[in-house]
């Protein structure tokens, strides 16, 4: 009897790669031009994991929708732009490494569900090399906001993966509550945007400190379950 397909989902932003510089900086350019003030480094790092018009609409719950959607509009040029100069974000130590080794089981599957853009997860897959990686990408441009599940939900469906053999990994109590939502294995990594103990409030199974520690977090969830 075959093994069951499995399916491991990864948040984006935070988790996979290292965008901090690239997010405020975009913002703050984007706030420029949109004639809008410049929030906060720790204001924009508290909406990461949200899809841009709903980390918009939190920095400026004031203004309105017409001025929101200008700089929803302003920052997806000023990160387009600056990833066309620089390039793309790194990735996170280790993280290229550990999806290869999963990729390379036969009954594993590797996703992303993550509140960037279609364009913004095309550049990163470009500029990579990771065609051949993902299975399944989901995308801000497709789904509401995280913590709704439809992300994962839609990842499930396309891989044809039940939801118990299904882990979600991110950095964010977002990331973890759309995968709670959607009943799958949820990882929480301390290396993004929200600390440990917001991720163990939002109710993630396992929380990690280290890409060297994922794949022994994913076995020990496939093997009780």
């Amino acid at each position: 009897m075959s093994a069951a397909l499995k399916l491991v989902l990864f948040d984006v932003d935070g988790t996979l790669i290292d965008s901090q510089y690239a997010i405020v900086d975009a913002m703050n350019r984007a706030a420029g031009a949109a004639g809008l003030a410049q929030p906060t480094r720790e204001a924009t790092l508290s909406v990461v994991g949200l899809s841009l018009p709903e980390a918009i609409a939190l920095l400026y719950p004031r203004e309105h929708e017409v001025a929101q959607a200008a700089m929803v509009a302003a920052y997806k040029q000023a990160y387009m732009e600056a990833r066309t100069q620089d390039g793309a974000p790194p990735f996170f130590p280790g993280a290229l490494d550990t999806m290869r080794t999963l990729a390379a089981r036969d009954e594993v599957f590797l996703g992303t569900a993550t509140g960037m853009s279609r364009r913004g997860m095309t550049r990163i897959i470009e500029s990579h090399d990771l065609g051949r990686l993902f299975a399944t990408t989901q995308t801000a441009d497709d789904h509401p906001s995280k913590p709704h599940p439809a992300m994962v939900l839609a990842a499930l469906r396309e891989t044809g993966v039940a939801a118990r053999d299904a882990v979600f990994v991110g950095d964010t109590a977002y990331d973890i509550e759309a995968g709670r939502a959607a009943g799958v294995f949820t990882i929480g990594v301390t290396w993004g945007y929200h600390a440990a103990d917001r991720l163990r409030m939002a109710g993630a199974h396992d929380v990690i400190d280290s890409f060297d520690d994922l794949i022994p977090a994913i076995d020990r969830q496939w093997s009780a379950a």
